[in-house]
């Protein structure tokens, strides 16, 4: 008598990865990766403005604390944006069933994205998948008030994320020039945070010469804590090392040595030659 073994569809091997946008700028977010066309995620929107959420062309979308807010925002406060995930986290964790990977997009420092992106991380930790936090900080000229709200909004999402990726928004001046306006400032954000999604997803789900797979990202990220983020381009006969030390230099890194690091993760992206 022999026993025939069925694999498995290709499906089923492959790791769901989700992706959530919290709030304004993680729907930006979300819109850009899916312009981007950023493969093998499902994309996730969760907000507090309704009118936000209409204008969104994610497949799956979440009306954040519609009792609390009637669809208005959170209006500059986290703790409305807190009690408005807390009385929706039912359909976040329905929507996230199955996941082995979420990424939380989201811009600190305003009320929906500050309050609720730490009660959807502590809900995806707790259901044992992959958390990685991906926030910016405000620019200056928003003020010091959002800069403290960012502040401590990222120190309670550190709490329930395996990975937080900070990035400074500030910093992004040094990379831009003197005609830069505020509304490309803030598309430069939007898109460095779709930038720091990518980079990672593309390594397991897109295929190359040498493959990431789950388990070796999870075990790279996996409580690891804070994490930076620097990306580096170049052409011409020395481009490898040139895009490299770019990468280690880029101001996003915010002045921080990878002295000390316990894990890194390097994507590269060429062309045949």
């Amino acid at each position: 008598m022999s026993i025939e073994f069925l694999p498995p569809e290709v499906d089923e091997l492959t790791p769901r990865i989700a992706v959530i946008g919290v709030g304004g700028a993680g729907g930006n977010a979300i819109a850009n990766m899916m312009r981007a066309d950023v493969q093998g995620v499902d994309f996730l929107v969760a907000n507090t403005d309704s009118q936000a959420l209409k204008q969104s062309t994610a497949s799956h979308k979440i009306q954040l604390g519609a009792k609390i807010t009637q669809g208005l925002g959170a209006g500059s406060r986290p703790e409305i944006g807190r009690a408005a995930a807390e009385e929706t986290i039912e359909q976040v964790t329905k929507m996230l069933e199955g996941a082995h990977m979420c990424f939380i997009a989201a811009g600190m420092g305003g009320g929906t994205g500050t309050g609720a992106a730490p009660v959807i991380a502590k809900a995806a930790r707790d259901m044992g998948i992959l958390t990685v936090g991906v926030v910016t900080k405000p620019f200056a000229f928003e003020g010091n008030r959002r800069a403290k709200s960012a502040d401590a909004g990222i120190e309670e999402l550190q709490k329930y994320v395996d990975t937080l990726i900070v990035i400074p928004n500030q910093n992004l001046f040094l990379v831009a020039n003197a005609n830069t306006t505020f509304k490309e400032a803030f598309q430069m954000a939007d898109e460095v945070l779709q930038q720091g999604v990518r980079g990672i997803t593309d390594l397991m789900v897109m295929p190359g010469l040498i493959n990431l797979d789950f388990a070796d990202v999870r075990s790279v990220m996996q409580e690891m804590g804070k994490a930076m983020m620097g990306t580096g381009e170049a052409t011409g006969d020395n481009r490898a090392i040139e895009a490299a030390s770019k990468a280690i230099a880029n101001p996003l890194l915010d002045g921080v040595s990878m002295k000390g690091a316990k894990g890194v993760i390097v994507s590269i992206t060429g062309g045949d030659d």
